[in-house]
């Protein structure tokens, strides 16, 4: 499988988990409706903004999109839940707090190595 293709399937499987239409994450993203649904069928490669975007919002790292493993995300798709009608400053507002709780744990990880 082609990276494209692994990236545009974990966007998807994420995406479906979290509850979130390609409407909602377009607004969210600040991309076009048929960018995105590129993205996810795997016609167009993401640019790594809009991954990382998109990494801080599942709460996973960037890497882990590009996982060929379909299990690699079951860790992040098991702690998934449902919002109906999240604002853009709460997706922003999760997005961010994700951002701190990945970055805790990485220091965290470090310092006990």
């Amino acid at each position: 499988m082609e990276e494209r293709e692994v990236v545009a399937r974990n966007l998807r499987r994420l995406r479906l988990a979290k509850g979130f239409t390609q409407e909602r994450l377009v607004r969210y993203l600040g991309v076009g409706r048929s960018a995105y649904a590129n993205y996810e069928s795997g016609d167009r490669e993401a640019p790594l903004e809009v991954l990382e975007h998109l990494a801080d919002l599942y709460g996973c790292e960037l890497f882990s999109l590009y996982d060929e493993d379909e299990h690699a995300l079951d860790s992040v798709l098991a702690t998934a839940f449902r919002v109906d009608d999240l604002s853009d400053e709460d997706m922003r507002q999760i997005a961010s707090f994700k951002g701190i709780v990945k970055n805790y744990l990485k220091m965290k990880e470090m310092l006990e190595r």
